[in-house]
């Protein structure tokens, strides 16, 4: 039998399993047993084999295009926006289109008639299209780790976002600060599982409570000045405030201002009598008392503030990049349909976290 007389029932056949489990097993979709999938892959290359890439895409109503998912707030936040433009720029570069799906989601099975595979970023575990998405049968990337359950097998390219906080943390504490505190993004995807974790877990090994609130995922400047407001009146003696939400750094700096608290300059405190845990903290000056301010994502709202806020570059346009490259290399064949990629992130000081007096 040559390679162009070769089809997949001829595979099918050979294998012992039905025309679609041989066909979910060649593509590394479906819900296939690791040791039938390997058997299929294996008889087709005996037989010599060779997918119809046109059929393939007729088969599925598609141009050659991937589908993009991306949180329902995505719209008004700069790190999305710059994520979705590395996701166009890397799937053109294999001829591949990108749809952008309502953040409503639609059928799975819908949506992979259309499309060869899937992106789905930070994906939460109450987010109820992503099941659907993640079952559709096509290849599916994961920007982040998706925590709820999955049928099939995803890939993933993942940040250390554990190590990201704890470097700012770590930041804070050397600049001075004694006292931090965390505007920790509400929901379950693994970006804000892991930070909420990460600063309780950093408090218990320092022997020193990071104060947290909880704050809407994509939390706008006035929510986080609101905030930032209770929680200063509430913990006069917080030092240091990081702000997880992309753009929210403006509105910490607008409370610390209206509470009188000067940014990136502690000063040195004066003793301060009292009961409680959380007096209220003085200069030795008598000047205002200073506040540390950072940020879990950087962009244009933490650059152009005054002070410019220290914050991690998660480098989201190369993290959109990255994702699209592992989906492309998925469909290509040159990578496994589980694979997990690390992307790589920076910590940039600037003013906001200035060194002590």
């Amino acid at each position: 039998m040559t390679s162009r007389t070769v089809t997949l029932l001829d595979v099918a056949r050979t294998a012992g399993v039905s025309k679609s489990t041989a066909s979910d097993a060649l593509q590394g979709s479906g819900r296939v047993a690791e040791a039938t999938r390997e058997r299929v892959r294996t008889v087709a290359a005996e037989l010599g084999y060779r997918p119809n890439s046109a059929a393939r895409r007729l088969r599925r109503a598609s141009t050659g295009a991937v589908g993009l998912h991306l949180p329902a707030t995505a719209s008004r936040l700069d790190y999305y926006m710059n994520l979705a433009f590395g996701v166009v720029e890397r799937a053109q570069e294999d001829g591949l289109d990108v749809v952008l799906l309502a953040p409503s989601g639609a059928a799975g099975g819908r949506i992979a008639s259309r499309v060869d595979g899937l992106l789905l970023i930070d994906p939460e575990v109450g987010d109820s299209a992503v099941p659907g998405l993640l079952d559709a049968g096509v290849p599916v990337v994961t920007g982040e780790r998706y925590l709820g359950p999955a049928t099939g097998p995803s890939a993933a390219v993942v940040c250390d976002n554990a190590a990201s906080l704890t470097a700012l943390l770590d930041h804070v504490t050397e600049r001075g600060a004694r006292r931090p505190a965390l505007l920790a993004p509400a929901g379950s995807s693994a970006w804000a599982t892991a930070l909420r974790a990460t600063a309780r877990s950093w408090g218990r090994a320092h022997g020193a409570e990071v104060v947290l609130r909880t704050v809407p995922f994509a939390a706008a400047p006035g929510e986080a000045e609101a905030a930032v407001r209770e929680l200063l009146t509430a913990h006069p003696a917080v030092d240091a405030v990081i702000t997880a939400p992309d753009g929210s750094a403006p509105g910490v700096l607008r409370a610390a201002a209206a509470l009188g608290r000067t940014t990136g300059r502690l000063g040195a405190p004066a003793p301060t009598p009292g009961t409680g845990s959380d007096p209220v903290p003085r200069r030795a000056d008598g000047g205002a008392p200073g506040l540390l301010v950072a940020s879990c994502v950087d962009g244009t709202a933490t650059r152009g503030a005054e002070p410019p806020v220290t914050a991690v570059d998660l480098r989201p346009a190369a993290y959109g990049r990255a994702c699209a490259e592992l989906l492309c290399d998925i469909l290509a064949d040159r990578a496994a349909p589980d694979t997990v990629r690390r992307h790589a992130w920076s910590l940039e000081t600037r003013a906001s976290t200035g060194l002590p007096d």
